[in-house]
Order: structure tokens, then C-alpha cells, then sequence
């Protein structure tokens, strides 16, 4: 047994040199998990993404497998496609598990912490920190309505074959910085915002179906989502008008909506969102993704 061991450590070993430590590839590091997977190789599987708070994950395993994170179980297409991710703040040590008839591979993944620029801010206005309660329900209730379309887990798979930037302007907003006003911590931005003249065309980043538009909510104004299937879904907020419309399939490329200044924006740019369902992502990794259509 301690020679089967040690031959799993030394791949394991070989693989952590070949392949840079920031991504995760179990085909290889599986082995010294459990070697189950050596016995039986339906339970090898490619894992994609960084793992560090804010990444997506996706991974193919052979198809008819379930998946599960920690006891949630995971959408697996029929492709052996499946994806899940990292919150802002997540430190949790999460279990995933491989299971392939009587026998499962089970692997730890814990999210590395971040460092994430925080600025502080004093002598804002008392109106400004205590807003009008009808612009508090309005805002709740553009949540909500947001809230709905990403909690659908559609069949697409579009989330595995790569995303593209949805804009050429220049960054101007990172994912995970926050402002603490008056000494309150405001919420932390969650998007990367692109600088762009109103009327800038915004490209899909990746294929998908358009599952909301609408053009004056109150806080992100011109809103629009995008689903990518599996519970993935890219918002675009502050736009000045769309190109599509709610049920319309547009691929990675395609020219969507146009760049604004609306709802409270202090001037026009794209803020580009991406969730897996509540949890919100990084668009800056999840653009490090390859293309899970070249992994056989």
C-alpha cells in the first residue's frame, strides 16, 4: 500500500510542475485523493478556474456521473459539464464529490483569501447616507425581480466554452473594492466597469439567452441579463438602451446593448456582473477560463 502511495504522491508531484499551481487539474492530483480513481477512470475529471474567493469553476467529468459541493448536488450536462463558484468573502472548505455507481472520488477545495482596495470616506451628507424609503422599496424590488432570473438553472451549457470582455474601453472599476462612507462599509462593487461614450456597443461575452431587460430600474438603471446556463448568468447595468430582447438566444460576440449613464451612475460606462446563481464572481477570472470544448 505505502508503494501505491508513494507512486500517487510522485504524480501528483509531476502534475503541481507541469501545470500552473493558480489552476486546479484533478485528472492527475485526483490519484493521490482517492484511489478509486485509478481503479476506476470514469471518475477522472478536468477542473478549470481558480481557486480563490470570487472564481468560477467548471469542470467535465464522464457523463451520467453526479457531482456534488459539500451536499449540494450539481447540474451535470449530458456532456459531463458542470460548474460552481466562489463568493467574495468565502473561506469555507468545501468537499467535492465524484460519484460513479458504488464509488466516488472526493476532493477539499478552499477558496484562497483576497486583498481587496477599500477606501474610506467621511463628512458625506446625512441625506445622502439615509435615502427615501420609496427609493429603498423601489430598489428592493428591482433586486427581487434581478434576484428571479438568477435563480434559474437552464439545460444551456454556454458557461463552459470561454468568455470574451464585453468591452474595448478601459477599466475603470474592479470586483471586490468598497468604500466605507462615515465610517458605514457601503457594499462592496461586484462587476468590472468599463469606461465607453453613451451609445458604445456592448458584446456578449459569452452565448446565452436574454432572460431580462429593463430600461429604469432605480439604482443600475438600463439593466440587462444574460443566462449562460447552469445557474451562470452576466448582468449589464447602467445602459442607455438594448439590442435584444427577453428570450432572444445571442452568441459570444454579439453586439447586445448600448452603453449609458443610467439610473445612479455619475457618468457613462458598463458595470459587467457575473453570478452562479446568489453567488457573485469576479468577471476579471472567469475570463481566464479556457474553452472546456478542448478538453477531451
Amino acid at each position: 500500500m505505502s508503494k501505491t502511495r508513494n507512486l500517487f504522491q510522485g504524480m501528483e508531484k509531476l502534475c503541481r510542475n507541469l501545470i500552473p499551481n493558480k489552476y486546479a487539474l484533478l485528472l492527475v492530483s485526483a490519484f493521490g485523493f482517492n484511489q478509486l480513481s485509478l481503479a476506476n477512470p470514469d471518475l477522472l475529471i478536468d477542473l478549470q478556474g481558480e481557486i480563490t474567493q470570487g472564481s468560477l469553476m467548471v469542470g467535465k467529468t464522464q457523463p451520467g456521473n453526479s457531482v456534488h459541493l459539500d451536499d449540494r448536488a450539481l447540474k451535470v450536462s449530458r456532456h459531463g459539464l458542470f460548474t460552481f463558484g466562489f463568493s467574495r468573502d468565502d473561506e469555507h472548505n468545501y468537499q467535492l464529490k465524484i460519484t460513479s455507481g458504488n464509488e466516488e472520488l472526493v476532493k477539499s477545495l478552499q477558496p484562497s483569501k483576497r486583498e481587496y482596495n477599500i477606501q474610506r470616506v467621511n463628512g458625506i451628507a446625512k441625506k445622502i447616507m439615509n435615502p427615501d424609503p420609496k427609493d429603498i422599496e423601489r430598489a428592493r424590488q428591482d433586486s427581487k425581480q434581478i434576484g428571479q432570473v438568477r435563480n434559474q438553472e437552464a439545460d444551456n451549457i454556454d458557461f463552459a466554452h470561454g468568455f470574451i470582455a464585453p468591452s474595448k474601453g478601459r477599466v475603470t472599476g474592479v470586483y471586490g473594492s468598497q468604500r466605507v462612507y462615515n465610517g458605514k462599509p457601503g457594499n462592496p462593487h461586484y462587476g468590472i466597469d468599463y469606461a465607453g461614450k453613451t451609445g458604445t456597443l456592448v458584446q456578449a461575452p459569452a452565448a446565452g439567452v436574454v432572460t431580462l431587460w429593463v430600461p429604469d430600474m432605480f439604482y443600475s438603471g438600463g439593466t440587462l441579463v444574460i443566462d449562460h446556463g447552469h445557474g451562470v448568468t452576466s448582468t449589464f447595468l447602467h445602459l442607455s438602451g438594448s439590442l435584444v430582447k427577453e428570450g432572444d438566444n445571442v452568441l459570444q460576440g454579439q453586439n447586445v446593448a448600448k452603453i449609458g449613464s443610467t439610473g445612479r451612475s455619475t457618468g457613462p460606462h458598463l458595470d459587467w456582473r457575473v453570478n452562479w446563481f446568489k453567488v457573485r464572481l469576479d468577471p476579471a477570472l472567469v475570463l481566464k477560463l479556457p474553452n472546456m470544448q478542448t478538453f477531451k
